[in-house]
Order: C-alpha cells, then structure tokens, then sequence
C-alpha cells in the first residue's frame, strides 16, 4: 500500500472516531443533566423540596393528558437538543472526560463481543427475551394509564401516560442519532461496528425505550423494591440483546443512558407529584440550595485495589481508630472510605494525646484530603462530580529470563493486573478516570502496554505441562512482543439503599493476605462480571444481630483468553494457538461478617460454568450458585467446578494496636474448606502495625501452601486450581485468578514497610516459592527480594522506584538456575483536584 493511501485511510478513521465520540460525548452530557433547563415547575420545586423522605402531596401543576402530549414531546425535544447552548464554563469541563470516557468505551466494543454468545439457540432466545422485555414495558405503561383512567387513580393514570411520552420521546431520539451515526452491526460486515456505513446499530432501540419507561415508574413509585424491579428488568432487556448479537455494548450503554434520562427529565418538567426520593440522589443540578440527600442512594466508584490508600486505612485500623472496615472483601468505595474516616474523626477527638494519636491523626490528615468531595457528600452534599485520578507511565527493565507461568512453574512480577512482562524493555502507561451523576457511576483504567517478547520453553518443559494437565504437548512458540490498548479496569454503577450494582470489567480482593487471596485476587486481569454489592455494613435482624456488622457481594462473570474444555459427549475442545469461541462463566460470592470489634469472617464461594457444549442459563446460576453435589463434567447435572474459602483476621485485645493475626484456606470441589479441611490449601500470617520504639516501621510475614502435609488425600498430583472439564484453570486470560503458589507449592512472603509519611514509603520485600517434585517433574523454586520507594514531591506528583533480584530453579525448564534482576520506575500524575468542584454540605473536620 502507497504511503498516500495510508494517509488517507488514517485521516479517515480518525475523523470518523472523532465524530462518533462527538456523538457519545453529546449524548453523555445530556445524561449527566448539569446542562437541562428546567421548567419554572420543576424550578420551583427545587427550591422548596419536601422535608422528609415520604411522597410528597401534589403540587400545583396542570394534570398531563393526551390533548397536551403533542406539546409536551416539543417541549422535550426543543429542551434535549438546545441542551449543549446552555453550559456554562464550569459545565464544559466535562467535556473532555467524557469525550475520552466515550472514546475508551467505543474502543473496546469488539473486544467486549468476543464474549457474546456463538450458539444459535441462546442467540435466537435473547432476540426474542428482548423483544417480550419491551412488549411488556409497552403494555405495562398502557394497562397503568388504562387501569388508572377506569378506578379514577390519578397517580396510575399519570404514570401510563408520562411512561409513554418518554418511550415516544426516546424512540424519536433514537432514530436521529441512528440515521446520523449509520453503525453496522455486530453481524454486519467484519463485525467491527463501523460508523457512517448507513447501518442502525447505535444507539439501541430497546435500550433507550426500556430504560425510558422504567425511569418514569421508578421515579412515580420511588420504593427500592420498584426501582430494582423496574431498572432490573429494563437492564435484562440489554443483556437479551447483547445475547441476541444485536448490539455493541456501547449502543447498549448509550441507549440505556439516554431512555433513562429521558424518563427523568418527563417525569420531572410534567408530574404533578413532587418525589422526595429523587433528593436523596442529590439533584443534577449545581444549586447551593438543594435539599438534603441520602449518601445510601449516592453511587460512587471503587478505590483502585493498587492505591496507596488501602495500606493507609488499613495501618489506621490496626491502631483501633477504625472498626467496621472489612479489609478481607476489597475493594472500597470512595463514599465508604469517606464514612470510614469520619468513623476515624470521631475516635480521633475522643482519644488521649499520645504517640499513636499523633501518628493516626497524620494518616487521617492525608486520607481526608483525599475524600473531601465524599465527606462532604455525606454531609450533604450533591453528587455530582467527574475527576481524572490519575496520568502514569511505569518502565520496567528486565535483565534475565522472567517466568509467567504459575499454573505449572511460577511468575516473576505478581499482582499486577494480569499485565505481559517479557526480558527486556516493558512500560505501561495509562490513565484512571471516575465519575458520579446521583445514583449512577463510573470508572475507567485505560493503558498503553508494551511487553518484550519470550523464548519457547523447552521441549521437556512442554511435555510435563501436557502430561500434567492432560492435554496435547504445546507447540514451540514463544510469547510475541504485545503492543496494545487495552481498557484494565472499567464499569457503570447503580445504587440503591447502599446495594451497588456495576457492571464491567472489575477487580477483586477477597482477604487479608498480603501475598494475594486463594480465591480472588488481582494477580490475572479483571474480569468482565455483573456484580451486585453491599458497601456498606448493615445488621441482620433479631437474633442474628449477635452476628455483627455484615457484608455481601454477588458477581457474574465471563473469562478471557480459555484455551480448553473437556465434556463427557464432546470430548476434549481447544488449541494452544487461540481462544475459545465460547467462553466459560464464573460465578462468585462472598459473605463477612464482624462479630466483634476484633474479629472478621468470611465465607466465599467461586463456580466456573458454562463454556463449549453446556449453555449458560439460569439453571446453570443456580447450580453454581448454591447447590453441592457434583456430577460428570459437561453433563446438565455438573454444577461447575466449585471452589469454597474461609478467611479470617483477629486483632489481639490487649495487643489490639500493635499484632493482627490473619489466615485464608480454600478447597477445591467444596462450598467450604470447612467441609474438607483434610486437603485444603492455606495461607497464614501476622502483622505488626509498629515496632517499640520503632513506630515508622512495621512488618507482615506470611506462609501458605498448596501442597498439602504428607498423607492429605488429594485426588491427583496438581489438583488445586484446575479440574477435569477445565483444563486451562482456574485462569483469566491466562494467568492465575488467585494466589500466586500455584497449584502444588509451598512458600513464604515477607513485608517491611517505612513510614515517612502515609504516602511517603521505603519497603523491603521477600518471596519464596517451592514447587513440588511430584507434580512437576525435580520440581522447582523461586525465590526473590526488593526494594521500593514511594516519594509523592507534590501532594499531586509522585514517583515510585523498585528493583527486585530473583532466582528460579526448575530443571525441567533449563539445567541451571536462572537470575534476573528488574528495576522499575513509575512516575504519577494525579491532576483530579483541577477537574474538582467542592461539594457543598460541609468537609472533613480536622481533628
């Protein structure tokens, strides 16, 4: 191709991305509603919102009927496109977060689909559930207005008619951006979802309607039980079409947004009903005068698992000024670690001066500049906010040969998302963005990775992972430089009553280890999950009070990068060189539960289902979910390959600010290791918060095992973290989902930590791996030791030094050892403070 037409072609993608994210930027302002004009009705509502969270009593506006529809969709419509004419200075800062956070969302559309259904059957069941989702939203609205015209219920009837305007008004909506974008579908073409091909992919349809309707109902009959109703079933109607392979997931997202806000903004220019329950939201607006809200409907995104704010809360909470924090099931949201820190605040005042005063209130000082937006939301504040967290770029420098196999040998770097390291040059560089408008949130991680390439193994170590796993020997094919974009972390969230479901790509810590969880770790790459989550404690009822403070989470999720399946018809499915079509399902969940002050238990849950040959319904989430027995695998009765935890941390009373002692197990085939604890894996350890006359220094050491105590009746050589249906693991993507042992291995990690300040940090670290002869052939070890340092120059920019020295053994790989030295430096942005607004509502007291 002729250097000109490359040019060409470039200059014509990038004017059509720009377009599109013109388009989705357009359509996210509106969402966020910082620019909406509002009625002089819905004005006046504003400044005199009722006092209580009840229905209000009906306000003074003219009763919508059919005769003033037609002037009411005008109304709509004038107000939605002239929407972008009214933005003030403050207003048009959104506009590039948005723009990138729709550009981050557009690119990754194709990558998203991968993990659409292929089978012809759950294809044609989500085209036809999406279909039955709308009809009976349609009908529904029509039997409210019927229903309400015939028993005089005038609250009824206005909630048919107003559902009905939304759904004409997203229809109209729909059709003009549809004809102005012109996308393909996913069907169409190469199934990339090019723009301006005369395709009527983008936005949805469906989406936009359902979502339109269910708004308008949700805000008429505002209960939590309505809402999730309404807004369940209305998101069951994108999942069906996703299912269906009707629509990227950012049509979906789109249209979802826009139905939504539409229903909104109906329902507040033309209802004669003033809801008290759209205050506790925090109004869309930036009046000072707005009325007081309820933080336990006010979403907000979750706290990076690799931020420098966990080790800070946690080293507060070891010193007794925090107790109801659940460090065993991380991550956090920013709204929770500002009610934590005033839980912090209020201990702070009440204490005696004294050294450990002195040092918690410098940890709380630190941490509360942080949270000021959050603090002051749960003061009563509006959330409404967007923020670019932080701008990174990270080299890292490999001398020798690294290892990245830990389901058979080991890793070299650990925790780190998942993320390609090779010998050689390797950086990322990348961004962190989040976002709230009321009940709704979001967050993005978009990266640059750049990854050295690695040699094949060699051909004795190729064959024992064949012989271990039970599959063909792999070709001799080394791992090729990656050179990418790939979106790390990124999702939407809904709140109600403290309960937050997100949808994306998410990670998870569930337990105290510092080495990393048995069950979920970020060691692999997020991984793309439904989740629905408690952030905040509550209490059961009655007797069960005795059980403490409480919190659960629920997650549906599809992995990447599986490679092999075995079925009891179908036989063993896969290759070494790519991916499965059909990728499997995982289920998750997790219960803790603090019974006193000192103690927290958890009890988690993880099921891998689905996959080539088993369709992934209902039954099989239920399965996974809650049943126990186990059956052939691949056949309708196998519930998935099932693996239980149980974790548990406990302050020592009278060392309370000073040793934790912590321990995490999990078995393979069982709902608890509880029920097997003959041959389940283990982690143990303990922390130091501080040293006598140290106080800056601290230290956590930790053993753990996969290599049961001789006589452990394990069924074969290698049984943790794989299963015979699941032969590549207990995986995303590639790399291991939980603790870095592997799959029979014994080691020991230790910590030292230097406080020069709560962000200001030197740390020495120590890992050593042993892998079991019996399992892999003269079996193996690893072993290494670091040094790193945090310096944060500015309160905004920091940078972060490591160098780590290894040594691995593994005769089966090469014949001597092998060693390799990685030095590392990041540098770190975080510019969050110049797209900042101070919420009103008050901040964090200094104590």
């Amino acid at each position: 191709m002729k250097s000109n037409e490359i040019v060409i072609r470039v200059a014509y993608r990038a004017g059509a991305l720009c377009r599109m994210t013109c388009w989705i930027t357009a359509v996210f302002v509106v969402c966020s509603s910082v620019a909406f004009p509002q009625s002089s009705q819905s004005q006046a509502a504003d400044q005199n919102p009722p006092s209580s969270t009840t229905r209000a009593p009906v306000i003074d506006v003219a009763s919508p009927t059919l005769k003033s529809l037609p002037r009411n969709l005008f109304m709509d419509q004038k107000d939605l496109f002239t929407a972008p004419f009214h933005l003030d200075k403050s207003q048009w800062k959104w506009t590039v977060p948005l723009a990138l956070a729709g550009t981050v969302l557009l690119a990754s559309d194709t990558a998203i689909e991968q993990h659409a259904p292929s089978d012809p059957n759950t294809i044609s069941r989500g085209t036809t559930a999406s279909n039955a989702g709308l009809a009976a939203f349609a009908a529904a609205g029509a039997g409210m207005f019927l229903w309400g015209h015939l028993s005089h219920n005038d609250q009824q009837r206005e909630a048919g008619l107003l559902s009905g305007e939304a759904a004409i008004d997203a229809a109209l909506d729909t059709e003009i951006i549809k004809y102005a974008a012109g996308r393909d579908r996913p069907f169409v073409g190469d199934g990339r979802g090019r723009f301006f091909q005369g395709g009527d992919s983008f936005p949805s349809f469906h989406a936009s309607t359902s979502f339109a309707i269910a708004s308008v109902i949700a805000h008429e009959y505002s209960g939590p039980l309505t809402q999730v109703l309404a807004y369940g079933v209305a998101g069951g109607v994108d999942a069906a079409r996703f299912a269906g392979r009707k629509h990227f997931m950012t049509d979906l997202v789109v249209g979802s947004a826009l139905g939504w806000y539409l229903g909104r903004q109906v329902y507040r220019t033309h209802s004669r009903y003033s809801d008290a329950d759209i205050a506790k939201f925090g109004r869309f607006s930036k009046d000072e005068g707005d009325t007081i809200r309820d933080p336990a409907d006010m979403s907000s995104s979750s706290v990076a698992l690799d931020s420098w704010i966990y080790p800070a809360l946690e080293r507060l909470q070891s010193l007794g000024y925090i107790r109801s924090g659940f460090l065993g099931m991380r991550p956090w949201t920013r709204m929770e670690c500002a009610r934590l820190l005033e839980e912090a605040n209020l201990r702070l005042q009440e204490a005696e001066p004294d050294e450990n005063t002195e040092r918690a209130q410098r940890i709380y000082a630190d941490l509360a500049e942080e949270f000021t937006e959050e603090t002051g939301r749960i003061n009563g504040g509006s959330n409404v906010g967007i923020a670019v967290d932080s701008l990174y770029t990270r080299f890292t420098q490999i001398s020798g040969l690294p290892l990245r196999d830990g389901l058979h040998f080991g890793q070299s770097i650990v925790n780190d998302y998942g993320r390609p390291y090779g010998r050689g040059f390797n950086n990322v560089s990348g961004f962190t963005s989040h976002a709230e408008a009321g009940p709704f949130s979001f967050y993005v991680r978009g990266e640059y990775q750049h990854a050295a390439s690695l040699p094949p193994l060699s051909a004795e170590a190729r064959q024992v992972i064949g012989n271990v796993d039970g599959l063909p020997t792999p070709p001799a094919i080394g791992t090729l430089p990656v050179n990418r974009f790939d979106l790390l972390e990124g999702y939407v969230g809904l709140q109600l009553s403290n309960w937050q479901i997100t949808f994306g790509k998410q990670a998870l810590w569930w337990g105290e280890d510092a080495s990393g969880p048995m069950l979920a770790s970020n060691n692999a790459e997020p991984i793309l999950m439904l989740q629905i989550n408690r952030v905040k404690p509550f209490r059961l009822p009655s007797v069960l009070k005795v059980l403490g403070p409480v919190r659960a989470s629920y997650f549906v999720g599809r992995l990447d990068g599986y490679r092999w399946l075995f079925g009891e018809s179908s036989g063993l499915i896969g290759s070494w060189t790519q991916s499965l079509n059909n990728q499997p399902f995982i289920i998750g969940e997790k219960l803790s539960l603090k019974p006193s002050d000192n103690l927290e238990l958890g009890f988690s849950v993880t099921s891998l289902s689905g996959g080539t040959g088993v369709p992934f319904t209902l039954h099989k989430i239920v399965q996974g979910s809650f049943l126990t027995g186990n059956a052939a695998p691949g056949t309708p009765d196998d519930p998935g390959d099932r693996r239980g935890a149980f974790d548990f941390a406990y302050r020592i009373p009278k060392l309370r600010d000073w040793l934790t002692i912590y321990g995490d197990a999990f078995t393979d085939d069982q709902a608890n290791p509880w029920l097997a604890w003959n041959k389940a894996a283990v982690t143990s350890g303990f922390y130091l918060s501080h040293f006598p006359k140290i106080p800056k220094l601290d230290l956590r050491a930790e053993g753990l095992y996969t290599d049961p105590p001789a006589g452990t009746p394990v069924e074969q050589h290698g049984f943790f973290y794989i299963n015979d249906r699941f032969k590549s693991g207990y995986t995303n993507d590639g790399t291991l989902i939980g603790s870095w042992i592997g799959r029979q291995g014994q080691g020991a990690g230790a910590w030292m930590n230097y406080w020069f300040t709560p962000k200001n940090t030197l740390k020495f670290s120590f890992r050593h791996q042993k892998v079991s002869p019996k399992f892999i052939p003269e079996g193996g070890s690893l072993t290494d030791v670091g040094i790193s340092s945090d310096v944060w120059i500015r309160s905004n920019f920091g940078v972060r030094a490591s160098v780590q020295y290894e040594r691995w053994l593994f005769p089966v790989i090469q014949p001597g050892s092998s060693r390799n030295v990685s030095a590392s430096m990041e540098i770190l942005f975080a510019p969050g403070k110049l797209l900042r607004r101070s919420a009103p509502g008050g901040s964090a007291n200094q104590p």
